[in-house]
C-alpha cells in the first residue's frame, strides 16, 4: 500500500488508499461451534439490509449492511467505512424465472466473467465482510444446474480473494435445496437464509434440513404477505407497526439470539423503505425517514438499551368499527367512522396523517420492484385526528386506508385497513 502524503493529496487519494487493504475474514470452528472472525477477532453480525441511514445503524448498535448487487456499491462501501460498518456484498446472479437459461454454457460463462470483474474490483475494500452469491435462486426454479453455476462462482472467488468467505442466499430452508448446495456447492462457506414468520424456528429448520455448517439470516422481518391472512378479494392483511415490533423482538429472542453454535448473525429487512404490496409492509422507516417502533426494537436487540424517546404505540385501527381482518365491505359515496388508538411513551403531542390508496395491482415476487399506487385525495377531512371519517370512493373495488401517527420527534406509528367498495 502506498503512503498517502500531503494534506491536499490526502484529501484526493484517501478513498483510493482506503480501498487497497482488505481485512481478513474467516470462519473458525471450535468444539462444534462456528464463529466469524474479522481481523482475528470474533464478529457477530448485527446487520441491516439496505444502505439507507448507515449512521443510524452504527448509532443504534449495528455493525453491518447487506446489499443485493454491486449497483451503487462504491457509495455503500464508502458509507460503511465512514461509519465503521462492514458489508455483505450481494453478487447479482440471474434467476431462471427471469428467463435465464442455465443450460446455456455461453450465458453461464458470461455471467461468471461479469461477477469475476466485480469481485476483483471490490475484494480489497476493508469494509467487505463476505460475498452473497445470488438471492433466492431457489424461488420458482426448475433447473438445479443453477447450483453448478453458484459453485463455479464460489470457486472463482476463492481463487482470486483469499480474504472473504462465500455464501448463497435461499428463500427459506428447504431440505432439497440444502441437499443441492451440500452436493453441488462445496465452495460455499456460509448458508444464508431469508425468513420472515419462520424466524423463531430457523435454528431447528437448519438442523432438520441437514445443514451442519455456519449460517446467516440474510433477511428477516415482519410476517410476510404470503404468510398473512387474506381477504376474500385476495388482499393480504398487514400487521401494524406495533404488532411488527412485538414479533421482531419475540422471534429474534427465541431463535438466533440463542443459537450459539451455527448462527453467525442476521440482517434485518428493510433498513429503509420500499413499495412491496404496500408502502409500509417491509420498510421499518417511512418514505420521509421517520422511525417506527421496530427501529426501537432493533436498537434494543443490538445494544441492549432502548432509545431515550420511543415511537408511538398503536393499539388498534378501526374502520366502521371493524379491524383489518374483519373482511370490510362498504357502500360507495358513504361516510364511515375511523378510529386510531395510539399512545406515546413520553406523552409527546401526536399528529395524524391519513392516506387512501387503491389496492396495488403491480404485484411481483422475490422482492422485485413494484410501483406505488397513486393516492386518492379529499375523502378524509383535512386536519383529521385520532377519530375521523372516511367517505368511500365512487368506484367499486379494493382499497386501503393508511394512518401515520407522528410524535414530532421523527418517530411514527403506522397501520392500514383493506376494504372493498361494492355497489348496492
Amino acid at each position: 500500500m502506498k503512503t498517502c502524503l500531503g494534506l491536499a493529496l490526502l484529501t484526493l487519494t484517501s478513498a483510493a488508499c482506503a480501498q487497497t487493504t482488505a481485512v481478513k475474514v474467516e470462519i473458525r470452528q471450535m468444539q462444534g461451534r462456528y464463529e466469524l472472525l474479522r481481523a482475528g477477532k470474533p464478529y457477530f453480525i448485527k446487520g441491516a439490509g439496505g444502505g439507507q441511514f448507515p449512521e443510524r445503524i452504527r448509532a443504534y448498535g449495528g455493525n453491518s449492511i447487506r446489499t443485493w448487487s454491486t449497483s451503487g456499491l462504491d457509495n455503500v462501501l464508502a458509507d460503511a467505512r465512514k461509519n465503521g460498518l462492514t458489508v455483505m456484498v450481494g453478487l447479482d446472479v440471474a434467476r431462471e424465472r427471469h428467463g435465464f437459461n442455465y443450460d446455456d454454457p455461453q450465458a453461464v460463462a458470461a455471467q461468471l466473467a461479469r461477477i469475476r470483474a466485480e469481485v476483483l474490483k471490490y475484494k480489497n475494500d476493508p469494509a467487505v465482510l463476505f460475498w452473497g452469491i445470488g438471492n433466492e435462486l431457489n424461488l420458482e426454479y426448475t433447473n438445479p444446474r443453477v447450483w453448478n453455476a453458484v459453485q463455479q462462482i464460489a470457486q472463482m472467488i476463492h481463487e482470486v480473494d483469499p480474504n472473504h468467505p462465500t455464501s448463497t442466499v435461499l428463500a427459506g430452508c428447504n431440505p432439497q435445496e440444502v441437499a443441492y448446495i451440500k452436493e453441488r456447492c462445496p465452495a460455499i462457506d456460509i448458508l444464508s437464509i431469508n425468513t420472515y414468520a419462520g424466524l423463531a424456528a430457523i435454528p431447528q429448520q437448519v438442523r432438520a434440513a441437514g445443514w451442519a455448517g455456519p449460517y446467516v439470516v440474510a433477511e428477516w422481518g415482519p410476517t410476510g404477505h404470503w404468510e398473512s391472512p387474506v381477504t376474500p378479494w385476495k388482499a393480504s392483511v398487514e400487521e401494524t407497526s406495533s404488532q411488527k415490533a412485538a414479533v421482531y423482538q419475540s422471534r429474534y429472542e427465541a431463535s438466533v439470539q440463542k443459537d450459539t453454535t451455527q448462527c453467525l448473525g442476521t440482517y434485518v429487512f428493510l433498513w429503509g423503505q420500499k413499495q412491496e404490496r404496500t408502502p409500509t409492509w417491509y420498510g421499518i422507516f417511512t418514505e420521509d425517514g421517520k422511525e417506527s417502533e421496530v427501529v426501537d426494537v432493533m436498537q434494543y436487540l443490538w445494544s441492549g438499551k432502548w432509545p431515550s424517546n420511543r415511537a408511538p404505540h398503536l393499539t388498534s385501527f378501526l374502520l366502521n368499527g371493524k379491524k383489518a381482518t374483519d373482511e370490510i365491505y362498504l357502500q360507495p359515496r358513504q361516510r364511515y367512522p375511523v378510529t386510531a388508538a395510539v399512545t406515546d411513551p413520553e406523552k409527546d403531542r401526536l399528529t395524524y396523517r391519513y392516506e387512501l390508496l387503491p389496492e396495488s395491482t403491480d404485484l411481483k415476487s422475490g422482492g422485485d420492484r413494484e410501483s406505488r399506487p397513486a393516492p386518492i385525495s379529499g375523502l378524509v377531512p383535512a386536519g383529521a385526528k385520532a377519530q375521523t371519517t372516511l367517505t368511500t370512493p365512487t368506484k367499486q373495488g379494493a382499497y386501503r386506508l393508511f394512518v401515520y401517527t407522528y410524535d414530532g420527534r421523527d418517530n411514527v406509528a403506522t397501520a392500514n385497513i383493506p376494504f372493498y367498495v361494492r355497489g348496492k
